[in-house]
């Protein structure tokens, strides 16, 4: 390949990247679903595992919390969001033929499709992080396998895609996948990697046991989905089959739909054949893997709902598979791999003077059956600036914090998605909680078509329970029973009951109140010892790559004496 061309897959990825997010790149903060980002998020316990709900944003937030202390949040949200899609383009072409027509079609599919589309969205920015990482992921397995010797770059690259579990379960099984060979010392050596890598949200998660067990409703809710008239196992082989049908792009559920499955299919079928005879009988057995457990555990969340559904009711710890199409991240790296070999084939058997067109038509094509994964999901993802009402709560609460007011956040009303004005009416994840600098209590039970998903978090049950009190007093001492010292009531996101406290803000957006006779929460001394641990392997295992990789640089750059 002419030395230009190689970077040209890469420039592309770039384009694309900045054509799928454009306006979300602005100014402002992206605030969509489960996506929330503030200026300044403070570290808290709950961020390291010690709050009182399940570890669903361990060790994400914690992380960010930590990196935003450097990179202003906004900012960090751009890089991070733009790094995602990029990352993911350079990644695939790195598992793709040396071929300019395949690393183009490979990079296409891998980026614009509708997993990705879909979960810019719904706002599961660290599963798209995990989705990026996968192809280094591969490929640094690969290189293990083949040379016997551990990349140091994988005691980095598993903690970086393993940012959420459920991006964690799909690195460590693409890392089995194409690591795993016979050989004690190999196994050991892939599941310290996969437990250092995961190491704060199972921890965390066997803390919480006895709360991870969650509604067997919510099985059948969060199984894989048909997008128009497209079944559901056929919408995921495409990629597709999110649950929530509010983030499905438009054009998914027309004939598009069916077309872009046709492509898809068709593209891999051409493709298939010689794909197999060049990667090899052990990649091509990890690949299929990857797609099986992928495409399989999402179809079977469509198939069996009800043996599911008493699963995560009854076993720890299955709540995490409920989302069934998050796996399909494991299938997209193998169909978009195959999809480059289709389109270098297609063009090999073509005239030379057919080639360039026909390589353009295959690149675009995606784009064309996708066309609203564009400019920031065909306007979804609008960056928004924090309203100065809580923007005013979040400094009144550090304020009293910091003058040693005791206690954690009630948020009211008790709801977990507010649909905010200022935030072009777009439904959100409630993010005062995350602006403010304490630990907070909040709702976390689900509505989905009017049915109602329960939550998993007993400190919120509780306090739930305690606002059923007749008056605003005996409410008020119910919450400081709990750990509560303030009150912060949206008064534009509901109605909410009376609370008695001191107020300390009172604007029409925001009502901000402090409790008196506090009873602080306390963490269990065996909690923090474990937390602590875990924390202590998940950062200390990329950082000692770092340092060994420096001193073999300096050792081969020293002259020899």
């Amino acid at each position: 390949m002419a030395s230009w061309r190689r970077y040209v897959p890469y420039v592309w990825s770039v384009a694309l990247a900045l054509l799928m997010l454009g306006p979300a790149l602005g100014r402002g903060y992206v605030l969509s679903y489960d996506m929330v980002w503030v200026p300044d998020l403070s570290l808290r316990s709950s961020f390291l595992g010690l709050g009182s709900g399940l570890p669903r944003a361990v060790p994400s937030d914690a992380v960010v919390a930590v990196l935003d202390e450097i990179v202003p949040g906004m900012l960090l949200q751009k890089i991070v969001l733009l790094g995602v899609l990029v990352v993911a383009g350079a990644g695939v072409v790195r598992l793709t033929e040396r071929s300019l027509a395949a690393q183009l079609v490979a990079v296409t599919a891998y980026v614009w499709n509708p997993f990705v589309a879909e979960r810019l969205v719904i706002g599961h920015w660290p599963v798209l992080v995990g989705y990026a990482v996968l192809p280094w992921v591969i490929d640094a397995a690969q290189t293990w396998r083949t040379s016997g010797q551990l990349p140091l770059r994988l005691w980095w690259l598993v903690p970086v895609g393993s940012l959420s579990a459920s991006a964690g379960l799909a690195t460590a099984v693409a890392l089995l996948a194409f690591a795993l060979v016979r050989g004690a010392g190999r196994a050991r050596m892939l599941v310290a990697l996969v437990l250092a890598g995961n190491a704060p949200w199972i921890v965390s998660g066997l803390l919480h046991a006895g709360d991870t067990v969650t509604s067997a409703v919510g099985a059948g809710t969060f199984a894989l989905h048909g997008e128009g008239s497209v079944p559901a196992p056929l919408a995921a082989l495409s990629l597709g089959g999110i649950w929530n049908s509010e983030v499905v792009p438009a054009s998914r559920t027309g004939v598009l739909g069916w077309v872009s499955l046709l492509f898809v299919v068709g593209i891999v079928a051409v493709g298939w054949r010689r794909w197999r005879r060049d990667v090899g009988a052990r990649d091509v057995s990890g690949f299929v893997w990857c797609w099986a457990v992928g495409w399989g555990f999402a179809v079977l969340t469509w198939l069996a709902p009800t043996p599911l559904g008493w699963l995560v009711a009854h076993v720890p710890g299955f709540g995490l598979l409920r989302d069934g199409s998050r796996l399909l991240s494991l299938s997209a790296v193998g169909l978009a791999v195959v999809a480059g070999y289709g389109a270098s084939t297609l063009v090999r058997r073509l005239p030379v003077a057919a080639r360039p067109g026909t390589l353009l038509a295959l690149v675009l094509v995606p784009l064309a059956l996708l066309p609203d994964a564009a400019l920031g999901i065909a306007g979804r993802l609008q960056p928004v600036a924090y309203p100065d009402d809580l923007l005013a709560a979040r400094g009144v609460v550090a304020s009293a914090h910091d003058r040693g007011a005791p206690g954690d956040v009630l948020l009211l009303p008790m709801s977990s998605y507010r649909q905010p004005s200022w935030n072009h009416g777009n439904k959100v994840l409630d993010p005062v909680g995350r602006l403010l600098p304490l630990d907070y209590v909040a709702s976390d039970d689900l509505f989905v078509d009017g049915v109602r998903i329960a939550g998993e978090d007993k400190r919120a049950r509780a306090a739930a329970a305690v606002l059923r009190a007749p008056t605003p007093g005996q409410r008020a001492s119910g919450l400081s029973g709990l750990g509560v010292g303030f009150v912060v009531t949206e008064r534009d996101a509901g109605r909410s009951p009376l609370v008695a406290g001191h107020a300390l803000l009172d604007r029409p957006g925001v009502l901000v109140q402090q409790l008196r006779d506090v009873h602080e929460q306390t963490t269990p001394t065996p909690w923090i010892v474990a937390m602590a641990g875990a924390w202590t392997v998940f950062v200390a295992a990329p950082l000692a790559a770092v340092v060994v990789a420096l001193r073999r640089r300096v050792r081969r750059r020293a002259p020899n004496r």
